[in-house]
């Protein structure tokens, strides 16, 4: 298969992480005789430094022309930390979501067998967790009209859904249940919100067409509870917007790293496949960034065109160096990995998935791989 791929390192550690994503696609290039074509460009941070823009128009258009993208990591303290910014690197993503139409944001929370002492959460808790977080992602308050009065003392951000907002990513949910465990629980705050209220109904309503799935509702702060108390109670999960950002932030600490989770942001035609982790300025160009997420975003972004023994040749591979203990600080605080090691271990593994791979122990002590 030929496939276009935009890349968009971003900022921070994203240039890092991306590296070692692209690394792997072209192992499965190498193993599974694909073609991938790669194409660079800015966003964020470093486009509005070269550009005064957080997504140039050079950059949209990269990505209207690719099949896929590849995104790393978006922010700088230097807007952080200015209230009164007027231009922002996370408008550029927010464009970039609303531009291609990517309304829906699939975020999978998954426990290793070989991570569970680095969850905070106790073994009988978090045993069993697998769950996918469904967000809606073009709408809701992050998009909706926004006010500050004259003399910048009250100010209002207007969150608003539309029945065709809530009923297209609903039925990519149900959908998904359906080829898990057939259960979806819808996270809302009915009980105060109108915009809930229409979730609610819509997402009732769709439910009848997908009898075989068993339809639940949470509100959003039981959810948060349940998540910490019972992670694996859930199946699929669909929400709105803002209530997605937070609890798969949540969902990502029970892991032990937000470094292990990826994401997939999707729409009628176009596709991208982020880690949900921020831009950890305070690592970058230290080698210590953990590149799984990336590269685990890049399974997905596999995946999302049929490719499932590739996708699963990644995954074999990053379940390799997690066992075997090559990690970045992040998951073992004496680990000498850096980064590019790390994925470095990971690719070679896609290539050479079949043979016993063995570790020089003299080498591991030093913080590096020897493949025999």
């Amino acid at each position: 298969m030929k496939l276009n791929i935009a890349l968009l390192p971003g900022d921070g550690i994203g240039p890092e992480v991306i590296t070692q994503a692209v690394k792997c696609l072209e192992a499965v290039e190498e193993t599974f005789n694909h073609n991938f074509e790669f194409k660079e460009a800015l966003v964020g941070a470093i486009a509005i430094d070269k550009t005064n823009n957080p997504l140039p128009d050079e950059t949209l258009q990269v990505c209207h022309d690719a099949d896929a993208i590849l995104f790393g990591a978006i922010g700088d303290p230097k807007y952080d930390n200015n209230p009164k910014a007027k231009i922002r690197p996370e408008q550029g993503l927010l464009k970039l979501r609303k531009e291609l139409g990517l309304f829906t944001n699939i975020r999978p929370v998954k426990i290793y067998k070989s991570l569970v002492n680095r969850s905070p959460l106790k073994e009988a808790i978090i045993s069993g967790t697998d769950f996918t977080i469904y967000r809606e992602l073009t709408g809701g308050i992050y998009f909706g009209e926004k006010k500050l009065s004259e003399d910048g003392t009250v100010a209002s951000d207007l969150c608003e859904y539309s029945e065709m907002e809530i009923s297209r990513i609903a039925h990519l949910a149900f959908k998904a249940a359906k080829n898990r465990r057939n259960k979806l629980t819808l996270v809302d705050k009915a009980n105060v919100l109108e915009s809930s209220r229409l979730w609610r109904k819509v997402v009732t309503n769709i439910g009848k067409s997908y009898p075989e799935v068993e339809l639940d509702f949470l509100f959003v702060d039981n959810a948060a509870m349940q998540i910490i108390l019972n992670p694996a109670q859930f199946d699929v999960i669909l929400t709105e917007n803002m209530f997605g950002d937070i609890i798969s932030d949540e969902g990502s600490v029970i892991g032990g790293s937000i470094g292990l989770l990826p994401s997939a942001s999707i729409g009628d035609g176009s596709a991208l496949f982020e880690p949900i982790h921020g831009s950890y300025p305070q690592a970058k160009g230290k080698d210590i960034a953990n590149p799984i997420a990336s590269i685990l975003s890049a399974a997905m972004l596999l995946e999302h065109f049929q490719l499932f023994e590739e996708a699963m040749a990644v995954r074999r591979a990053v379940d390799k160096a997690l066992e075997k203990g090559i990690v970045t600080p992040d998951l073992n605080p004496k680990s000498t990995y850096g980064t590019h090691q790390v994925g470095d271990f990971i690719a070679n593994n896609i290539v050479d998935e079949d043979d016993e791979i063995n570790m020089n122990d003299e080498n591991i002590d030093l913080g590096k791989s020897t493949i025999i």
